[in-house]
């Protein structure tokens, strides 16, 4: 299951849908953002609906996509709000998981 913007309007407490084109384009940037921070699917088929990846994966969508609404007026070329601390520790075990599946898989690149 892929992260949608009904799961993160309701963790934000946002009814209606006057929003919702820049509450997909957060979903949108939040998933680019992890998967270009964790690996893409070329060497790991699957990675991200596998079995203890999708549901770390999905939180950290929400979790991002959910600090770009709050801070949204800090998304501009002056201010810089820094990635959270909970997307930042859910990449890092991603990232493990996807460097295991890697070597499992004989496609370890270690340029990552």
């Amino acid at each position: 299951m892929a992260a949608d913007l009904e799961t993160l309007k309701s963790s934000l407490r946002i009814d209606g849908d006057d929003d919702d084109e820049l509450l997909k384009g957060y979903l949108s940037a939040a998933t680019s953002y992890i998967k270009r921070a964790i690996g893409d699917e070329t060497s790991v088929p699957g990675f991200y609906e596998m079995e203890g990846v999708n549901d770390l994966f999905e939180t950290a969508v929400y979790a991002l996509a959910g600090s770009y609404w709050t801070y949204r007026t800090s998304i501009t070329a002056i201010a810089v709000n820094p990635v959270d601390l909970v997307v930042d520790s859910i990449i890092g075990q991603l990232r493990g998981l996807y460097s295991q599946k890697q070597y499992e898989a004989g496609t370890n690149d270690e340029s990552n």
